[in-house]
């Protein structure tokens, strides 16, 4: 539990977190550098080194933090770079003389005794270093500030996505609902004796699709009872007059699938290839599922009356899982469909996971 409260702290102050790293980091191999004796020198006090060390990197944040807090929002406010450049080698220079009179102060109290502090080497050094310094700091900034909008990006793709989604699939039920019930109403409207069981089976279908069809993933098996029921209404609206085949290979077990993926290539299969007035038609459907691969076929004859309505870019349904599969398995997915004279098929392979 405490582990993961320090990297909730961590993940909630990473820009302080990286700031903090960087300059212990810094201000160490600082120490460890001068540190150690210069020549014939005797080994340097701690509390020397350590007030030595110290200076030198608050004069380094001060630079970096100024222009961080202050010169760098004003410059991607007005995107005025030779404005911005000044303002910082004036911010840059006052802050240089500040610190160098102080480290001549704290190396011998302006007795000259310390030489490295008073040739020209040391300011100029002490300016270069903290440019560079500043310029890393401003780049972690970019960079942080690059990463949350990459974030707040893909956390905004995905409330689209999301989004879409819902839509998509709210267009199923109307789609579906709208050719059930004109199925039920030719039964109905002919009395026939097996309009109960048609009923039955809607029942249960909306039941799917009311309660699971709401979730991402449902479970495959459930989607093929849907598709089943399905079919079993259609062969009762044709009186098994018209061939009709669906065959499921492999386990289905554990296996999970984006509700009402499959049944818009059945819909368009009916709807497209069958016809009371063509013994001809027929219909066939064949799942097969090895390991994570599904592969789903739909074939069906083309009705004369449906002509050039059933070609592969007609239907809302079609169009409609076209956009939910690039949503819901991207990359992970290939629909073929392919047309001639007497048969229209559908092929689609999904990696499940």
């Amino acid at each position: 539990m405490h582990c993961n409260m320090v990297q909730t702290f961590l993940q909630k102050h990473r820009m302080l977190t990286l700031h903090t790293l960087f300059w212990c980091s810094y201000f160490l191999l600082f120490f460890y550098q001068i540190s150690g004796p210069r020549g014939n020198e005797q080994p340097r006090a701690f509390a020397e080194v350590f007030l030595n060390a110290s200076t030198h990197t608050l004069f380094l944040m001060s630079v970096a933090y100024v222009n961080y807090f202050l010169f760098l929002p004003r410059f991607l406010s007005h995107k005025n770079g030779l404005r911005y450049a000044l303002e910082f080698l004036v911010g840059a220079v006052l802050i240089l003389i500040v610190y160098v009179i102080l480290k001549r102060w704290i190396a011998d109290g302006y007795t000259h005794k310390a030489m490295f502090y008073y040739n020209h080497r040391f300011p100029i050094s002490s300016f270069v270093t903290s440019v560079l310094t500043a310029s890393f700091v401003a780049v972690l900034r970019f960079f942080t500030e690059w990463k949350d909008l990459e974030e707040q990006r893909k956390e905004l793709q995905n409330e689209k996505l999301s989004a879409e989604l819902k839509f998509l699939r709210s267009q199923v039920n109307p789609h579906f609902l709208f050719n059930t019930l004109n199925n039920l109403y030719s039964l109905a409207y002919s009395m026939s004796p097996q309009t109960t069981e048609v009923i039955s089976r809607l029942s249960q279908m909306m039941r799917y699709m009311v309660y699971d069809s709401n979730h991402d993933r449902v479970a495959l098996e459930r989607e093929v009872d849907y598709m089943q029921n399905y079919i079993s209404l259609e062969k009762l609206r044709l009186n098994d007059q018209i061939p009709i085949r669906f065959e499921v290979e492999g386990d289905l077990g554990q296996k999970k699938i984006a509700p009402l993926l499959l049944i818009p290539f059945l819909e368009n299969a009916f709807k497209h290839g069958v016809s009371n007035t063509n013994p001809d038609s027929w219909v066939k459907a064949n799942l097969i599922v090895n390991a994570n691969q599904l592969s789903f076929e739909v074939a069906n004859s083309i009705s004369v009356q449906a002509g050039t309505a059933g070609s592969a870019q007609s239907g809302i349904g079609l169009e409609n899982v076209k956009k939910r599969l690039e949503l819901n398995y991207p990359d992970r997915h290939k629909l073929k469909i392919s047309q001639d004279n007497k048969q229209f098929t559908a092929k689609l392979d999904i990696q499940l996971a």
